[in-house]
């Protein structure tokens, strides 16, 4: 059989695979700690369940128009307009079934051969795979802990090629849970304009946030970016909706009418049931974010504490998302059973088969010194495998 040659450049997501790996260990009656998923562990609230539910009985099941309803526009385009300082117009808004399907969507719209797309590292697993299956070149600019993660200004632009189509945007960030502050974001903005650049902005996690972190949007910084840039959420992590499967992107008219077009010979419409479940996520109650994310802090506080305390270790504090992002390649070229640790993916290996502790390697990100920790999970359990990394760690020799 002879495949397609996008798929030869590809892989499965990573995150994805290490959190179906310990799902099937759990299964097998093995007691694993999953620290892969990035999903909340709270359950998505009853008055969003209920408004899903009255859909149902009321037939809301037939069809919808393909970039969304207009009721869900309208609450997206309020929900932007309240939480970040922008105007969308219906037609600069379209909903698709989940935010990667909205960068799927994105990829397909914008990129093409010899384009070449700028993605700062550590980055999400999706992005230079979703550059590569649109025929264009991820151009990956690393980024350093001691400048938090952050893309200056400065290596932005060093990166522009009369080829760059666009840079991706994460912030707070999956992995580091590190963000973008007004400043730097203002110093993107400015060479973007200047250089004519898209920004695709992932603000997946822009309501969990943690110390005082106000979440920017860079299209509200002035007219000039926010006409190349497009903007990409969700309720999967502000709202435990990640099964639901709903996303939205607000930008260019041309951009979310291309997108429509694409998703029109794709999905069609996203669940109409989920439509009318986000309506109320988005203009109802909103007493359940706080809850929730009082209740990462308290395990953000405790899984950095934990980290930094194993020698060897240094994890930098997130200020936003549900990960943990430690550097750990001082125990490589240590070994445990005639094992030597090269790498993340050994060091994660190693956790998995001797700890039962399911982490993610940070070459998935393109920064192969970390791994990363969803702290996503119970207490409990947060406590269990630190218990069980420290234990491994030390059986390094």
């Amino acid at each position: 059989m002879s495949l397609a040659n996008r798929v030869k450049g590809i892989k499965p997501s990573p995150t994805l695979a290490v959190d179906a790996r310990a799902k099937a260990m759990k299964a097998e009656g093995i007691d694993v700690v999953g620290f892969g998923a990035g999903e909340p562990d709270f359950d998505t609230p009853d008055n969003i369940k209920e408004a899903a539910i009255k859909a149902i009985r009321d037939g809301f099941t037939k069809y919808t128009p393909v970039p969304g309803t207009d009721e869900l526009k309208d609450a997206i385009i309020a929900k932007h307009k309240t939480d970040n300082a922008l105007e969308y117009r219906r037609d600069e808004v379209i909903v698709s079934t989940g935010a990667k399907h909205s960068l799927y969507n994105i990829a397909q719209a914008l990129y093409g051969p010899g384009d070449e797309v700028i993605i700062p590292a550590p980055f999400w697993v999706s992005y230079p795979d979703q550059v590569i299956l649109n025929d264009a070149t991820p151009v990956i600019v690393p980024t350093k802990l001691e400048d938090g993660f952050i893309l200056s200004a400065e290596a932005f632009e060093k990166a522009i090629t009369p080829k760059t189509k666009a840079l991706i945007l994460n912030s707070p960030s999956n992995p580091t849970g590190l963000g973008y502050d007004r400043a730097a974001l203002t110093a993107i903005a400015e060479v973007a304009v200047r250089r004519g650049v898209y920004v695709i902005s992932d603000e997946i996690y822009e309501k969990i946030v943690y110390d005082g972190f106000q979440h920017v949007s860079v299209a509200s910084i002035n007219e000039g970016i926010k006409a190349l840039t497009i903007t990409v959420n969700g309720l999967s992590k502000s709202h435990a909706m990640t099964g639901w499967r709903l996303g939205w992107a607000a930008g260019p008219k041309e951009v979310i009418s291309a997108m429509t077009k694409i998703q029109s010979q794709s999905t069609s419409n996203p669940c109409s049931i989920t439509q009318k479940a986000a309506v109320e996520a988005l203009r109802g109650s909103q007493e359940f974010q706080p809850k929730m994310v009082a209740e990462f802090d308290k395990r953000r506080r405790y899984i950095v504490e934990r980290l930094n305390a194993i020698p060897g270790v240094s994890c930098p504090t997130p200020n936003g998302a549900f990960y943990a992002f430690p550097r750990v390649n001082s125990y490589y070229g240590r070994s445990f059973g005639g094992k030597v640790i090269g790498n993340s993916s050994d060091l994660a290996a190693y956790l998995l088969e001797e700890s039962k502790v399911a982490v993610v390697s940070g070459d998935a990100f393109g920064a192969d010194e970390y791994i990363r920790l969803s702290y996503a999970t119970s207490m409990s359990v947060i406590e269990k495998g630190l218990d069980r990394i420290d234990a491994a760690l030390k059986a390094l020799s």
